[in-house]
């Protein structure tokens, strides 16, 4: 698949292939959605607590005798039926981790990057540099290579200048080409990637011991 690299200012400079082990990959949207519910489930932390009736701060004296008023029988202002009382099968403390081997987390990563650039939302840049960390700077480069698309842009390593300039803008979001990951993906328009950051992305998604393959009931290859 041949992509035009642009400049900063949306200029061709050349064109070239992209490795067709990463970006035309067999689609399997459902393994997408395991690792986009996988890694949703992973950032939640879990903390919400209810207190249940042993763990409210009230009295525990028998709120009135047993018999002779007219009322049902009650031993507590704890129960969940009244205000102030505990909470029935309120939530709990627990974990919501989801283990996904990284095969298969890869797997989703090159289907996500086949679907995008199928659709035409991946930019190739030469280069992605700033003197000066500028707002004002970042919000041109993106219209020119994005236009009114939001965008993901990847680094190959650490560039505090682009990532400040870019850290302002509402549509747009930097990270590292090591990090990348399915929610950022599906999560904007345009993928925005210099030529650096391809090759950190080349050099753990590609086609090897990695990859992760999809056999049938009878053990096949599919």
């Amino acid at each position: 698949m041949n992509f035009s690299v642009l400049n900063m200012s949306g200029e061709e400079v050349q064109v070239m292939e992209l490795p067709s082990s990463i970006f035309e990959a067999k689609i399997n949207r459902d393994l997408m959605h395991q690792a986009l519910v996988r890694q949703l489930a992973n950032a939640r932390q879990g903390t919400h607590k209810a207190q249940g009736r042993a763990e409210v701060s009230y009295s525990s004296a028998k709120i009135y005798r047993q018999k002779g008023t007219g009322n049902a029988r009650h031993g507590s202002r704890r129960a969940p039926i009244f205000v102030g009382g505990g909470v029935a099968h309120g939530p709990k403390v627990h974990k919501y981790i989801k283990n996904m081997p990284r095969k298969m987390r890869r797997a989703a990563l090159r289907s996500a990057l086949s679907v995008k650039a199928a659709d035409g939302d991946i930019i190739l840049l030469d280069d992605i540099s700033m003197d000066t960390p500028k707002t004002k700077t970042a919000v041109s480069i993106l219209d020119s290579l994005a236009g009114d698309n939001s965008a993901l842009i990847l680094l190959a390593e650490r560039n505090e200048n682009v990532e400040k300039a870019f850290c302002n803008v509402v549509d747009a979001k930097t990270l590292r080409a090591s990090y990348l990951n399915i929610r950022d993906l599906l999560g904007y328009d345009k993928l925005i990637m210099p030529l650096s950051a391809l090759e950190s992305l080349e050099s753990f998604l590609a086609i090897g011991d990695s990859a992760w393959v999809v056999t049938d009931d009878s053990g096949e290859e599919e």
